[in-house]
């Protein structure tokens, strides 16, 4: 017990060092998809700058052209006019004081065709609502032409540095995605190894008790034929038959059970026999079921009885061995339910799914392992569910069994 008990805390401590180290490269990765977006951000801004710079430089020389040198002026036109035309992919405003558009770059117009955006009522007001977009964001370059005049220049950001400033989020999708298949794929890895190990334990106890209950079956005989009192071979004769279902049970594991046509309500019944006489006079059990409740299911009577005579051991050690027990059969569309309700110590809410862990135990005593055996039965066998219906500390616990019915 203490070694699954160290087993179920290791992988709890592995999966935490692997989501931690998985949360780490996920923060490292959007860090530096970032930073890029960043420098390319701040590169753009220097590119911008040099072209207000320029435009700057072009209204100075359009102001001084008649005092001085005309042919250095020409020069220094032609060099300003190439740094202007070299944006070919940063959306560009320029504007006066009064927020009349002067120029115009990159933008994708209504009306492409058009020779002048003036002339397009439609470009103008496409224009003037980017504008007024932009005067709300931090790509504003003031451009002082003279003491009287002053321009701004707006920008956006290039397509490049639109789509990079999607990558770090389709990046974080994508980590996600590939983490989450890299954890189930483990998850699956250990899953089917545990499989192994369940279907190997179980088919090696099934063949070792073969040996020792066919030799208690003849001992019994013999018993009988030497004239022992009859009471106590046909109890004797009993054990034996139970230690064979147990037996039977075990060989089960591993391997898709032979499943019959069965009366729900039989099922539930017969499966309560053995544990009727054997708990504790101060638990009452109850058995609720009706005509209308009753259905057909496709059931392996051997493996459905554990189930129930589990669910009832636990219940009963849940009460301390005092305190009510009920099980009801009920109908629903597509389902017979089956709830196990106790008056015991009650479930947290926090331990609803852990408590069909394997090695996940309140008890002083014990393995952890019945309702592991139960979840797997009822779901992988008999393509049903078994989950905590309600449960409160001090209170009680009710568990829910699903089984697919047969429609009539």
């Amino acid at each position: 017990m203490a070694n699954l008990r160290n087993i179920y805390d290791s992988r709890r401590i592995w999966k935490v060092v692997f989501l931690a180290i998985s949360l780490l490269l996920v923060a490292l990765f959007l860090y530096i998809s970032n930073n890029l977006v960043k420098d390319l951000a701040e590169q753009e801004r220097e590119r911008m700058e040099i072209w207000a710079n320029a435009t700057q430089e072009l209204a100075s020389l359009g102001n001084e052209s008649s005092e001085g040198d005309v042919a250095a002026s020409a020069v220094n036109v032609d060099f300003l006019f190439s740094i202007i035309e070299a944006n070919h992919n940063i959306p560009v405003l320029l504007v006066d004081d009064k927020d009349n558009i002067q120029q115009h770059r990159n933008f994708r117009l209504p009306e492409p065709d058009s020779n002048a955006f003036e002339t397009s009522p439609r470009n103008l007001e496409y224009l003037n609502k980017k504008l007024k977009h932009l005067k709300h964001s931090e790509n504003k370059i003031e451009i002082k032409i003279d003491e009287e005049t002053t321009q701004y220049l707006y920008y956006e950001d290039s397509t490049l540095l639109r789509r990079l400033s999607y990558f770090p989020y389709i990046q974080l999708a994508v980590l996600i995605l590939f983490f989450a298949i890299a954890y189930f794929a483990l998850m699956s890895i250990k899953k089917a190894e545990q499989n192994k190990v369940w279907v190997g334990l179980s088919k090696e106890t099934a063949h070792q008790l073969g040996t020792p209950i066919s030799s208690l079956m003849a001992w019994t005989q013999l018993l009988e034929t030497m004239g022992v009192d009859k009471s106590i071979v046909t109890d004797m004769d009993k054990d034996v038959k139970r230690l064979s279902t147990i037996a039977d049970r075990f060989s089960k594991i591993g391997s898709m059970p032979d499943k019959e046509l069965t009366s729900i309500n039989e099922a539930v019944e017969s499966s309560l026999e053995y544990m009727r006489v054997r708990i504790p006079k101060r638990v009452t059990l109850n058995i609720h079921t009706n005509d209308q409740t009753n259905c057909g299911v496709m059931l392996s009577q051997t493996l459905f009885a554990w189930v129930m005579e589990n669910l009832t051991k636990n219940a009963v050690d849940a009460m301390d061995g005092e305190g009510k027990l009920d099980i009801t059969v009920e109908d629903s569309p597509h389902n017979a339910v089956i709830l196990v309700k106790d008056t015991g110590k009650g479930i947290p809410r926090k331990n609803f799914k852990n408590v069909f862990n394997p090695g996940f135990t309140t008890k002083k005593r014990g393995w952890g392992l019945g309702l592991t055996l139960v979840k797997r039965i009822i779901e992988e066998y008999h393509n049903g569910q078994i989950y905590i219906q309600e449960s409160e500390v001090g209170k009680g616990t009710t568990f829910c069994i699903e089984l697919p019915k047969i429609q009539s």
